[in-house]
């Protein structure tokens, strides 16, 4: 039992459960209800996504420091107490069963949920 971080929209892996999008909006173009059948998300939970200017100023600053600097400030915006909660939820979820989060980003390297993978981690998650 794990959380497994993947890419919204890419096949599902066996194993992955319920998967949860970390992401501030949903699918363009696609209709609600296509959303599960179409691999994006199966529930969204846009609280766990970075803030709209946070993102604008990743986008801004793709360097290095600038990447430093957003990983900071998202680290920030996940410790209020309402964010503190659910991390702590999915990190007990996660040893009782397996479900994903994910976001719309190819490179999980420069995305917000490599970060999250780190946080969920440090909040005692089993992640794979």
């Amino acid at each position: 039992m794990a959380i497994h971080v993947v890419q919204l929209g890419s096949p599902r892996q066996d194993n992955e459960g319920l998967r949860i999008g970390t992401v501030r909006r949903p699918p363009r173009g696609v209709r609600k209800e296509e959303y599960a059948a179409r691999d994006f998300y199966d529930t969204w939970l846009p609280q766990l996504a970075p803030s709209a200017p946070l993102v604008a100023m990743a986008k801004k600053r793709q360097d290095a420091a600038g990447w430093k600097r957003f990983e900071r400030r998202y680290r920030q915006e996940l410790r209020t107490p309402d964010t503190v909660h659910l991390l702590e939820l999915l990190a007990a979820l996660s040893r009782a069963t397996d479900f994903s989060i994910g976001c719309y980003c190819e490179d999980e390297s420069r995305c917000h949920r490599s970060i999250l993978r780190k946080v969920l981690a440090e909040h005692g998650a089993l992640v794979e």
